[in-house]
C-alpha cells in the first residue's frame, strides 16, 4: 500500500479557501487515511474550519488524520504537500492599491496582479511566502508547495529565485475562458477542450476543440463572435480580433495588462461588497455543518475546482492527469518566453511530478507583451525581497500601466509610506 501522504494547508482558516480545501479533500477518495494539518494565524477561524472538517470526516468514515495550529512550525515536519493561500490585510490593501494610482492618474481597472498597485500587493506578500519557505526549507525540504497566493507569477518566481523549494502556482481563471467561449458558440462548456498558455491571467488559447468529435472550434467561435452581443467581454474580442488568439481570464484580469483597458471595461474596480457577500454565505455553510444543519452530501462534497488535490492524489497514485493550467519555471514549454520566467501550461500529473507540455512558440506580438510582464515581474521580485527603492521605481517606470514620470513618482512616494507597516525589508530611516 502506498503510503498516505501528510498535508499541510496554510491559511486555513479563510472562510471561502477553507472550504474549497475541504470539498476537495473529501471529494478525493484515493486520498482518505492521509494526514490534514490546518494552519492559520488566525486561531477561532482555524478551530471553526477544523470542526467542520472532523464533522465531515466523521459522517464519510474518510479517516483523515485532522488536527489544526497557528503555529506552522509545529505542522511542517514531515509535510510532503504544503498548501498555501494568504495575504496581508488583503481587502484594506487592495483599495489603496486600486484608489492611489487612480489618484494620480492611471485609469487601471482592477489593479491586484498587475499594474503600479501589484508592485505593492507583490511586495507585501513576499516577506510571509519568503519566511514560509525557510521553513519549508527547514523542516520538509522534499516538501512540493502549491501555490494559491497572489500575484501568483511574482511569488512563484521569488519562490524560484531565491529559495530551493520545489513550487507549482495554482489559478482557476482559465475557467473563465472556457465560459466565454461556451456562450459565443453555444456549447455546453464540459464538452469544450482547450489547450492555452502564457503567464499567470494572460494565458491564450492556442486549441479549441469539442470533446465529443474532436471538431476544432475556433471557426466557430471566429464567426459567431462577430455578431453577439457587442458589450459581451469587449476587451477580451477586440484583443482577440487583433492578436488572432482568444484569451482565457475574462475582462476584468486581462484588463490590468493593457493601458487602455478602460477605454472598454469599468474602472470602478473590484466589487468588494460581492466578495464579502460570497465570503458570508461560506461562513453560514461552515456554520451549518457545525451545528449540523448542513447535510454532508453529494451537493456539498464535490469539486471546488481548484486543483491542489488533483495534483497530490497526482503525485501521491501516479494518476498522469492532464491539468488546464499550472504555473511552473519555463523549461522549455514556451520557447519565445524567457528560461527564467513562471509560464502557465497544461501539465502531466504523475508519480514523476508535475510536468508541462512543451507547446512551441506564442505568436510574436503576443509574446511581446509577455516578455514586458516578465521583465516587469523580475524588478519587483528583486525590489521586494532585496528592499531595493531604485528598482520599485523601475518597475513603476517599466510598466506600461503608468502613463508618466511624474504619476510613477507620485505612486512611488504615496503607497511606500502607506505600506510602511508591512515592508520591513526597506530602510525607511531617510529615503528620497
Amino acid at each position: 500500500m502506498l503510503k498516505k501522504p501528510k498535508i499541510v494547508i496554510v491559511g486555513a482558516g479563510s472562510a471561502i479557501f477553507g472550504l474549497s480545501m475541504l470539498k476537495d479533500a473529501f471529494s478525493t477518495k484515493e486520498l482518505w487515511g492521509s494526514e490534514l494539518v490546518l494552519v492559520d494565524i488566525d486561531k477561532a477561524a482555524v478551530e471553526k474550519v477544523t470542526v467542520a472538517a472532523n464533522r465531515i470526516n466523521d459522517q464519510l468514515k474518510a479517516g483523515y488524520k485532522i488536527s489544526s495550529t497557528t503555529d506552522r512550525l509545529e505542522a511542517l515536519p514531515g509535510a510532503d504537500f504544503v498548501i498555501v493561500s494568504i495575504a496581508v490585510d488583503r481587502m484594506k490593501m487592495w483599495k489603496k492599491d486600486f484608489s492611489v494610482p487612480q489618484k494620480h492618474g492611471v485609469p487601471h481597472v482592477l489593479g491586484e496582479n498587475v499594474g503600479p498597485g501589484a508592485v505593492f500587493h507583490t511586495m507585501r506578500n513576499l516577506p510571509i511566502i519568503l519566511d514560509i519557505c525557510k521553513d519549508i526549507e527547514k523542516y520538509c525540504p522534499e516538501a512540493l508547495l502549491i501555490n494559491f497566493t497572489n500575484p501568483e507569477s511574482r511569488l512563484c518566481m521569488a519562490i524560484k529565485k531565491y529559495t530551493n523549494v520545489k513550487v507549482v502556482g495554482l489559478c482557476h481563471q482559465i475557467n473563465a475562458g472556457i465560459d466565454i467561449v461556451s456562450t459565443l458558440t453555444h456549447t455546453d462548456r464540459k464538452y469544450i477542450d482547450v489547450k492555452a498558455w502564457g503567464i499567470n491571467h494572460f494565458t491564450w488559447m492556442v486549441d479549441i476543440r469539442d470533446k465529443r468529435t474532436g471538431e476544432d472550434l475556433y471557426p466557430a467561435l471566429i464567426e459567431k463572435e462577430k455578431t453577439y452581443d457587442s458589450s459581451y467581454e469587449k476587451l477580451s474580442r477586440f484583443i482577440f480580433r487583433h492578436y488572432g488568439l482568444f484569451p482565457t481570464s475574462g475582462d476584468d484580469h486581462l484588463g490590468e495588462f493593457f493601458p487602455y483597458a478602460h477605454e472598454m471595461i469599468s474602472k470602478e474596480g473590484y466589487d468588494f461588497g460581492k466578495y464579502e457577500q460570497r465570503r458570508q454565505d461560506v461562513v453560514k455553510i461552515l456554520e451549518g455543518i457545525i451545528n449540523k444543519d448542513v447535510a454532508i452530501d453529494s451537493n456539498l462534497i464535490k469539486p471546488s475546482g481548484e486543483k491542489a488535490f488533483n495534483i497530490i492524489n497526482g503525485i501521491t497514485n501516479n494518476t498522469n492527469e492532464l491539468l488546464e493550467s499550472i504555473n511552473l519555471p519555463n523549461e522549455g514549454y514556451i520557447t519565445n518566453l524567457p528560461d527564467d520566467a513562471i509560464v502557465e501550461v497544461p501539465s502531466i500529473v504523475s508519480g514523476n511530478g508535475v510536468n508541462g507540455l512543451a507547446l512551441g512558440k506564442l505568436p510574436r506580438g503576443i509574446a511581446a507583451l509577455c516578455k514586458t510582464q516578465i521583465d516587469v515581474q523580475h524588478l519587483v521580485v528583486d525590489a521586494g525581497v532585496n528592499g531595493d527603492r531604485n528598482l520599485v521605481v523601475q518597475a513603476l517606470l517599466t510598466d506600461p500601466n503608468v502613463p508618466s514620470a511624474d504619476a510613477a513618482m507620485n505612486i512611488y512616494h504615496e503607497l511606500m509610506e502607506v505600506n510602511k507597516p508591512y515592508l520591513r525589508q526597506f530602510s525607511y530611516d531617510s529615503y528620497d
